[in-house]
């Protein structure tokens, strides 16, 4: 299907209850991820691939999303859907039905797909994204026959393929009058359903994707930023004092300064408004957010910093995710390796749940604070708007 008229509906009403302290405030979708919001890299897929138009589902913090996209994004219109409750991704897309009169893609708002393998969904249509996966049992997997899906089963203990449905779709026009399905087991309108009778009505392409990333839980929001800063060109606008020694892909946007003694190791993006140094070190895959700041002596490695953040003066931080505004006091570590090698563990919804990473630090909330000499154990959170004392060494999230 190579249509006329292709929308594309970014479904991002969520508030991302698993990657919270960082959704306290702000909606999973609009986190950063490199240059620009997790949810842009799906619109700019949908808009690479053809869509003349970007429809939004929105809820959680709305207008964040609104405030970002405005009525236009890369030169095609732009239009909002609100989802009043979360109840499940074909409701959310139901919401938008009044705005649809064609073909329509869907692309969850806090995924990573590839961009060519977006195209591909769009030229191939009806379509869905799939991705070959380890370990299948956490996903809706696909079965096919020459291409064409034949089945889809949600997470099933003995998965008949390793191909993960990845929440990407090129529907008919006459998929907006299926929409309407009775609610799943776990209370939510699956888009699985209106998939599956989909399935049932057309042939549809199940499309690779060479790479994709469901962005949940803070790690994949840091493996997110390792994946698209890893796609950085070397970019030098800002402030760069003559002693800085920038390495590789760096990239320091205008409005940025690198001051003296810096040693900047890339993939690292500097936004605009940061600081870094004097004697600074940062390496590894590093966000420094617009206006953070990373001071005199301190090292930061593979971390995100977003917006306003500060790490004071010979300080560490390393595999690490810290939150709008967050103020790290001068001599604060962050651990982020266990003496027993295992993979780091952080707790989402009440659970230890594995990172799969062997190195993870900490997760700070916008807002959160440490006094001098403080010492933060691997897989801790800090609420936002928390402040740990002086000389306090944290081993349970705050």
């Amino acid at each position: 299907m190579t249509a006329e008229r292709v929308q594309a509906v970014v479904l991002a009403a969520g508030e991302g209850t698993r990657i919270r302290p960082l959704s306290a405030s702000l909606p999973k979708p609009m986190l950063p991820v490199a240059d620009r919001p997790l949810a842009t890299h799906a619109a700019d897929a949908a808009v690479r691939a053809g869509a003349d138009e970007l429809i939004l589902v929105v809820g959680y913090e709305a207008d964040a999303v609104r405030d970002y996209f405005g009525e236009e994004y890369a030169g095609i219109p732009v239009s909002y859907a609100v989802q009043e409750t979360q109840a499940g991704t074909a409701d959310a897309v139901r919401t938008a039905r009044d705005r649809l009169d064609g073909p329509f893609a869907v692309l969850n708002g806090d995924n990573l797909y590839d961009p060519e393998g977006v195209e591909a969904l769009f030229e191939a249509g009806p379509a869905v994204g799939a991705h070959r996966v380890a370990d299948p049992t956490n996903y809706g997997v696909l079965s096919t026959e020459g291409g064409v899906v034949t089945d889809i089963v949600e997470k099933p203990a003995d998965p008949p393929t390793d191909l993960a449905n990845t929440g990407a779709y090129l529907f008919p026009e006459e998929a907006r009058a299926w929409l309407d399905v009775p609610e799943s087991e776990r209370g939510e309108r699956e888009i699985t359903d209106v998939l599956a009778r989909t399935i049932e009505e057309y042939d549809v392409s199940a499309v690779e994707l060479d790479r994709w990333l469901d962005v949940g839980r803070p790690w994949e929001l840091l493996e997110a930023n390792e994946w698209k800063l890893g796609e950085l060109a070397r970019d030098i606008r800002g402030d760069v004092h003559e002693t800085a020694d920038l390495r590789g892909p760096v990239v320091v946007e205008e409005g940025a300064t690198i001051d003296a003694g810096v040693v900047v190791e890339g993939p690292a993006l500097v936004r605009t408004g940061a600081s870094v140094g004097p004697n600074a070190y940062v390496r590894g895959a590093t966000l420094v957010g617009e206006g953070a700041k990373v001071g005199h002596s301190v090292e930061v490695k593979n971390t995100v910093l977003m917006p306003g953040a500060t790490v004071g003066h010979q300080s560490y931080v390393g595999d690490s995710v810290l939150g709008r505004n967050v103020n790290f006091g001068a001599g604060s570590n962050v651990a982020n390796l266990r003496h027993d090698d295992e993979a780091v563990k952080l707790t989402v919804k009440g659970e230890r749940v594995s990172t799969g990473r062997r190195k993870f630090g900490v997760v700070a909330g916008d807002g959160a604070k440490t006094g001098i000499n403080v010492s933060l154990n691997v897989g801790t959170k800090l609420s936002p708007g928390v402040g740990i004392p002086p000389g306090e060494t944290v081993t349970r999230d705050r």
